[in-house]
């Protein structure tokens, strides 16, 4: 079993994994889509999230260099709990990202001591279409930060452009799983009934068609 294999099945056992094509999510980004994966129920199902964040961190420190980086920051409020996991699993300091300035003190949208010129590790939940991730590098940028790797467990991988957009700001998304994989293992498991499997693969195959005649967004919106 591949590691993107492995992440999918501890996703699904511990039921983080969502398949609802006759009653679609709408998204934050807007889409909507007939799948949900909720990584904020890994933080109550000790086992799989300590196996999850071993698969990251072996990722990281072949892929992306985790032993040189500085500090890892969390994006609020999904990625606190996974920033803290890792940087305690590579020994390196922490930080958060708000979302924005917090508005009064020292209106600060990094949280931590972040030293000017350090190589920051961003790390989210998951990406859908990569949008919220430019806003924590603009913010870690800002501050005086290098990021050139962002980190989710979960990364979508349906939305044309996603990968493209963080990539022409030169930052890198690591990600351990997708939905295809998640199809997959659901598949060969039998976690979902076959109408569910159907729904799911329809979204997969065009997942505009799929969200505009759901009421959501398109790339245009």
């Amino acid at each position: 079993m591949t590691p993107a294999q492995e992440t999918a099945k501890l996703l699904l056992d511990i039921k983080a994994v969502n398949f609802r094509p006759q009653e679609p999510y709408k998204l934050t980004s807007g889409w909507a889509s007939p799948v949900y994966i909720d990584c904020r129920w890994v933080i109550s199902f000790t086992e799989a999230r300590r196996r999850i964040i071993e698969l990251g961190v072996e990722m990281l420190r072949r892929d992306a260099g985790l032993d040189s980086v500085d500090a890892v920051a969390g994006g609020e409020t999904a990625g606190i709990p996974y920033a803290a996991w890792i940087s305690e699993a590579a020994s390196k300091p922490m930080l958060y990202v708000r979302k924005k300035p917090k508005g009064f003190g020292r209106d600060a949208q990094i949280e931590g001591n972040l030293v000017e010129g350090s190589k920051v590790l961003l790390v989210e939940d998951l990406a859908s279409d990569g949008a919220s991730k430019l806003n924590f590098v603009n913010a870690l940028r800002g501050a005086g930060a290098e990021v050139s790797d962002a980190f989710v467990v979960f990364f979508y991988g349906v939305f044309k452009g996603a990968l493209e957009s963080l990539e022409k700001e030169g930052v890198t998304l690591r990600y351990l799983a997708t939905w295809k994989d998640v199809l997959q293992v659901a598949e060969e498991g039998g976690y979902f009934d076959e109408a569910a499997i159907a729904g799911v693969r329809e979204f997969l195959d065009d997942p505009e068609k799929w969200s505009l005649a759901h009421g959501g967004r398109g790339y245009e919106d």
